[in-house]
């Protein structure tokens, strides 16, 4: 694996291009896209404010319901930063909208999920190694090297708040006698 350049946040016409799958989950279609992108909810690390991404999903576990994704642009990609301070999220995938949890891979394990997305992707694989700004030979050992270097995040489905429970109103005043 060779390293080109670090990778560029894109702008301009080019981040209108990359912004354009989350309308296409606000007009809820999202579904078209198919398991593929996950729309991530999250909150800013700055403005505390609601923001939105389309993701790739470069790994779903069935076993627990997981999904990970890969930060293309870096460390320093916002929503990436956003979930690091704050990883309560929403993702909704297809047609599923769930509340989750986002935790960062270790490399060793970042290292294994590129070698599992590799063989099933091998166009957005080079891509994704491309815009990170590494040159991959298509084997696996490169694609473990380029895995350890780029950040993934895990999401796991968070357990849904407790119901509250009903308040109980107390009423004030005298007391009766029986008699």
């Amino acid at each position: 694996m060779e390293i080109l350049e670090r990778p560029q946040r894109p702008s301009g016409l080019r981040r209108l291009l990359w912004r354009l799958p989350i309308q296409l989950y606000r007009l809820r279609l999202g579904w078209l896209l198919g398991g593929r992108f996950m729309l991530l909810t999250h909150t800013g690390r700055i403005s505390g404010k609601r923001r939105q991404a389309v993701v790739e999903v470069v790994d779903h576990s069935a076993d627990d319901g997981s999904y990970t994704a890969a930060s293309g642009f870096g460390p320093r990609a916002d929503w990436y930063q956003n979930v690091l301070k704050t990883p309560e999220v929403t993702i909704e995938v297809g047609r599923r909208t769930m509340p989750a949890t986002g935790a960062p891979l270790t490399a060793d394990e970042g290292a294994e999920t590129m070698a599992r997305y590799a063989p099933r992707h091998p166009t957005a694989a080079k891509a994704l190694c491309r815009v990170m700004g590494f040159t991959v030979d298509g084997t696996e050992a490169d694609y473990r090297a380029a895995g350890r270097r780029i950040p993934f995040l895990r999401f796991t489905r968070a357990a849904l708040p407790l119901p509250k429970e009903p308040e109980r109103r107390v009423r004030t005043g005298q007391v009766r006698a029986a008699g």
